[in-house]
């Protein structure tokens, strides 16, 4: 049994939603995953919520159209 008064009280934040989370990057970030599209390896790239919003070649056209739109590339692993 412990007690020790806490230093720190408890408080209650809200917990955002996946969902929620999601919609915070919409319009400013963008994921860029490779893919295979007939046999040979592309860059989709999605919105912040798993939207496909465009398909590059080659990962440096990929970056560029999102930076071109005004918005920040990100990796996903």
């Amino acid at each position: 049994m412990n007690t020790q008064k806490e230093k720190h009280p408890v408080r209650n934040f809200p917990i955002p939603t996946p969902e929620q989370l999601a919609a915070l990057g919409v319009g400013g970030l963008a994921y860029v995953r490779p893919v295979i599209v007939n046999g040979q390896t592309a860059y989709a790239i999605f919105s912040a919520d798993g939207q496909q919003i465009g398909l590059a070649p080659n990962r440096p056209l990929a970056d560029a159209a999102i930076v071109q739109h005004e918005m920040i590339p990100v990796s996903v692993h």
